[in-house]
């Protein structure tokens, strides 16, 4: 059996597992004061070419989303975000368990327009009752999106500028950021992408660590007393020098982009093969996750042999269906599937 089920199905990637197999007799302080953690801050902090920033390390995604948000946002605000996007529809409410309403836009292919986020804005303030309405307090996206799909560098300046002109952060969600900035299609850099929002998060949970995100900011203004706020959520962790020597690794040597790199490699070969045997895609992907749309009796079939997502309801002819690739997907996964099908 093979695996494209997502880009968390495995451990860490080896050179991550074996660092923190060296250093695992070694005696650090806790709550991330520990030399590996600041050293993964600064290394970080390089490669976004951020001066005066910060660096928070968290364990999971949907965790680090909800503390960023509230942190970001007065009690009674909000949050533009695309009708896809992952904080509406694959977080179990956990934003607005906090209080803060999620207000969504129409998106296109994963993406919100620049001019959809500017008009609501300013539809709001033309409102006489506003005051009774949520404002709208920051806006969120994901660099690649929940579709696969990435934002041009144009799309993430007239964003951003949008989000200045009514004093609003934007929010990168990077959860998959590795395999967007070694997408053929990505025309933004690390740097560029750092300095064109407020905060956003490098993933490392799906790009080859145990587990682990890491916030970035270039305005620590923005987060007061964080630190607080991340122990208010059950989100600190003891030993966390366990995420400082994961990301100290993973941003050591280039091995951040080298993962990126194989898996998109390998969901470029698994994308031509299926076109080139007929099979539609359902859309045009340019990173690791790749959807088609399959034969019921070809779906049957293929489950015996590989494991992967079917995306939505079942159709009665046809359904769309999702596979992941990530650091750890090998040829001979890909040629198994295409052999198949």
């Amino acid at each position: 059996m093979v695996y494209f089920d997502s880009d968390y199905m495995v451990g860490a990637h080896p050179l991550v597992l074996k660092e923190l197999i060296d250093t695992n007799n070694l005696h650090t302080v806790g709550y991330g004061k520990d030399e590996f953690t600041k050293n993964a801050a600064n290394l970080i902090l390089e490669s976004c070419g951020i001066n005066n920033g910060e660096v928070h390390f968290l364990v999971g995604g949907t965790q680090t989303n909800a503390v960023v948000i509230d942190r970001l946002l007065d009690h009674n605000d909000g949050v533009i975000a695309p009708e896809t996007a992952h904080i509406n529809v694959h977080e179990a409410g956990a934003i607005e368990s906090n209080g803060h309403k999620i207000i969504t836009l129409k998106s296109f292919d994963g993406k919100l327009k620049s001019e959809d986020i500017s008009d609501y804005i300013k539809n709001f303030y033309s409102d006489d009752t506003n005051e009774f309405m949520v404002r709208p307090g920051m806006v969120y996206i994901s660099f690649p999106t929940e579709l696969g799909t990435i934002y041009t560098k144009e799309e993430i300046e007239t964003i951003y500028a949008v989000c200045r002109r009514y004093d609003i952060p934007l929010f990168i969600d990077g959860a998959r950021l590795a395999y967007g900035l070694a997408s053929p299609k990505c025309d933004i850099s690390l740097v560029e992408l750092a300095h064109n929002c407020d905060v956003f998060y490098i993933g490392g949970t799906k790009c080859g660590a145990l587990f682990g995100e890491a916030i970035v900011t270039k305005r620590p203004e923005l987060f007061p007393q964080f630190r607080s706020l991340i122990k208010l959520h059950g989100a600190t962790l003891a030993k966390g020098r366990l995420l400082g020597i994961q990301f100290s690794r993973l941003f050591t040597d280039d091995l951040y982009h080298k993962i990126g790199e194989h898996g998109i490699k390998m969901a470029m070969k698994l994308k031509d093969g299926f076109v080139s045997k007929g099979y539609p895609l359902l859309i045009d992907s340019p990173t690791n996750q790749q959807f088609f749309v399959l034969p019921n009796k070809k779906i049957e079939s293929l489950k015996k042999i590989a494991s992967f997502e079917i995306w939505g309801a079942m159709g009665e002819i046809e359904t769309p269906v999702r596979f992941v690739t990530d650091w750890s997907t090998t040829d001979d996964d890909i040629n198994t599937v295409l052999e198949n099908i």
